[in-house]
């Protein structure tokens, strides 16, 4: 009876050993599942940052003053350019006349 009841104690320690290693492969995946999706995490988050620095540059140069000027001397460019379209546009009519 002895050699039988070794046999069942080894059984249960090789069962136990078996189960642990299994649980803790278990445990190291999802560990490094859980790493894989941090590192995509960061990764977006550091686009994002990038993309929000573009977007302040964007809005804090608008309202510079030299591009406030830029923008007024745009206007007035175009608007320039409108009034000598319109004044083309008379001269050629005074002439088919």
């Amino acid at each position: 009876m002895g050699a039988y009841v070794l046999i069942a104690i080894v059984a249960i320690l090789v069962w136990g050993v078996l189960r642990f290693n299994r649980e803790h492969n278990r445990a190291n995946q999802i560990a490094t599942e859980d790493r894989e999706a941090l590192i995509e995490a960061q990764e977006e988050r550091d686009e994002l940052r990038k993309r929000v620095q573009v977007l302040e540059r964007i809005v804090t140069d608008e309202n510079t003053p030299d591009a406030k000027k830029t923008k007024q001397l745009a206007s007035e460019i175009e608007s320039l350019r409108r009034l000598e379209g319109s004044t083309r546009s008379k001269n050629t009519e005074d002439m088919s006349e």
